[in-house]
């Protein structure tokens, strides 16, 4: 569900930027995606600090 609302949100801010000719719509995307991991990872039930440090040390 949640990729739909991305992709929607995509096509939708690149229609718009193209018909105004405004550049901030094609970083709409960009903000929302910014803001969703921003909001998963404040739910993790560890303190922040651990849960960052825990995210960049994963090695893949």
């Amino acid at each position: 569900m949640l990729v739909w609302i991305f992709a929607i949100l995509t096509i939708g801010s690149v229609i718009a930027g193209v018909k105004q000719k405004r550049k901030r719509w094609f970083a709409l995307p960009i903000a929302a995606m910014f803001g969703y991991m921003a909001i998963e990872i404040i739910r993790v039930p560890m303190p922040l600090w651990d849960t960052i440090t825990f995210i960049f040390d994963l090695k893949g």
